[in-house]
């Protein structure tokens, strides 16, 4: 699979999480490789977003990453589960795309181990949590260049029908709540359950 530029991150946040579509999340593990077509996205638009983690400028430890070149891995954790995002906008302005579901491609076996006896295949990875999991992607990935091995994005082809919606699990954002920034393949089945 061919790495993707670096130029290609430099797109604004709402676009980069539409071009994302289409293209793979690959992960090289010393016994194979584990891939899927990344089919769900969210963009995030620090310091004017109240539902980013970057609202206001607000720097920590944990969003300084935002800070930085885009391309790089944010990478943090949610109750029990790590989650990814892409940064995206200039340095300085803290802009991410959360990856939220893909759809399995390879190592798939590899997959269902990492992630327990599922009864369906669409559950392996239709949520951000769910795929970090299934993909080994924990948080010793935080600021890596997502342009390298072992953890990259790979070249695909882009999605011709893209649906959009009110981003999840952001209900006490404000207007922030409402902004239709949640991006997916229309019909695909591996789309995380929208509550």
């Amino acid at each position: 699979m061919k790495r993707m530029d670096a130029s290609f991150f430099k797109a604004p946040c709402i676009e980069l999480a539409q071009l994302l579509l289409g293209h793979y999340l690959v992960h090289e593990l010393p016994d194979g490789r584990i891939a899927g077509r990344i089919i769900e996205t969210e963009a995030y638009q620090g310091p004017e977003d109240e539902a980013a983690h970057s609202y206001q400028n607000r720097r920590r430890k944990r969003t300084e990453i935002m800070f930085k070149e885009p391309g790089l891995a944010y990478t943090y954790q949610m109750h029990t589960h790590t989650l990814i995002n892409v940064v995206a906008g200039p340095i300085g302005t803290p802009h991410t795309v959360l990856i939220r579901a893909v759809e399995p491609t390879d190592g798939i076996e590899k997959m269902h181990l990492l992630r327990g006896v599922l009864a369906k295949e669409t559950e392996l990875t239709n949520g951000p949590g769910k795929l970090t999991k299934a993909l080994a992607i924990t948080m010793d990935y935080y600021g890596h260049p997502l342009t390298e091995r072992p953890l990259y994005i790979a070249i695909g082809k882009p999605v011709a029908d893209i649906e959009s919606s009110p981003r999840v699990g952001v209900r006490n954002a404000g207007e922030a709540a409402d902004y239709p920034w949640r991006f997916y393949e229309k019909d695909n089945p591996f789309v995380s359950k929208f509550r």
